[in-house]
């Protein structure tokens, strides 16, 4: 063999790596088009942070970080490969007639089960966060670029059915307890409206208070007549003692005394007297005013908790739509064979490094 040429070694450790690595990704490997979105999970109403919050995020995951996160871990899951395979055919995009068989799914080594479909759709799908911006980006890779695309597209619309039902959940945790208040709180005010009404209905008044109310500017007005017809009749006694109007002066004042008397009888004193009607009335709007208030005052709980709930909802805004890609930028094909010089040269290098050191070892032993 020439001094020159290439020992055997080195032909089978870096030649022929490279030789298939070109052969391989300038002849066989099928062109791969890459779909980009960005977006970002944030709370209605969130503030960018300043410099000093943007410092302190690496301390430990904000409440929106782990929210995206939780974006994410959906994208990459076996719920999400099951719904893009139910509604794109996940497999036949990952997998088209035509795509080199080292880099399709699935590859020789391989099995065609959910499993090794989600396990495949790792190597097409990645999802990474940027902790300066807050901004996820999702990438997807696939052998058209429409299909790249759809697949970006319906990512997202997973995503955001996730936020939406994250914030369905969290609204119904937040608001299910001041429900149950005002709830309780609308039946107390019901039962005791209705036991008002019985009252009404049983003691046939509307308003005791108001008929003792009654009673009272009456007998008011009758003790007034009454003064004056005792005041006329001692008058009238005084000046002429046998006058015959005398008698009827004491028939009116007796009649009205009885009237007086009876009329106090209604109020009080009496087993029909208006009092315990009275006190069991004022009782009854009482416990109906108390029931009112704690009603508005469950409703007003529910308001805040729907509005504090809707305050931290959660949104999945995006800032760059998935793209249609123009041209095919994986694999890489230079670069990879330029990679596979590299790996090859290095390893050939250690490789006789160690037989070098063996056999000067050997030589000196």
């Amino acid at each position: 063999m020439p001094p020159w040429a290439p020992s055997w070694p080195f032909l089978i450790c870096v030649i022929l790596p490279t030789l298939l690595a070109a052969v391989y990704f300038l002849l066989i490997a099928s062109p791969r088009y890459v779909s980009e979105a960005r977006f970002i999970v944030r709370q209605s109403g969130q503030v960018q942070p300043d410099a000093l919050g943007l410092t302190l995020q690496g301390v430990g995951l904000s409440a929106t970080q782990t929210d995206a996160f939780a974006v994410h871990d959906y994208m990459r899951s076996r719920d999400a490969v099951a719904e893009l395979d139910r509604s794109l055919d996940l497999s036949r995009m990952l997998g088209p007639p035509g795509a080199d068989v080292f880099s399709r799914w699935p590859r020789p080594w391989e099995s065609r089960s959910r499993e090794g479909l989600h396990k495949g759709y790792q190597r097409f799908v990645t999802v990474g966060y940027d902790a300066t911006t807050g901004i996820s980006i999702l990438r997807v890779e696939a052998y058209r670029p429409e299909d790249a695309r759809r697949l970006a597209e319906a990512l997202l619309t997973g995503g955001e059915d996730l936020v939406n039902r994250l914030n369905a959940r969290s609204v119904a945790d937040a608001v299910t307890q001041a429900e149950r208040s005002r709830d309780e709180a609308r039946e107390r005010l019901s039962e005791a409206q209705r036991r008002l009404v019985a009252f009404r209905n049983r003691e046939r008044f509307i308003d005791p208070s108001m008929v003792a109310a009654e009673g009272a500017g009456l007998i008011g007005e009758l003790s007034a007549t009454l003064a004056g017809l005792r005041a006329e009749r001692a008058q009238l006694a005084a000046e002429a003692p046998q006058s015959p109007q005398l008698p009827s002066l004491d028939n009116r004042i007796t009649a009205y005394e009885r009237q007086i008397s009876a009329e106090r009888s209604k109020l009080a004193g009496a087993a029909t007297s208006l009092v315990p009607a009275v006190s069991a009335y004022e009782d009854l709007v009482r416990e109906r005013e108390l029931a009112d208030r704690q009603l508005s005052e469950a409703t007003a709980a529910l308001l805040a908790a729907e509005r504090d709930a809707r305050r931290q909802a959660l949104y999945l805004q995006r800032v760059v739509n998935p793209g249609l890609a123009d041209d095919a930028i994986l694999p890489r094909r230079w670069r990879s064979i330029l990679i596979v010089l590299i790996g090859s040269l290095l390893l050939y290098g250690v490789g006789w490094l160690v037989w070098s050191g063996l056999r000067e070892h050997r030589q000196q032993g």
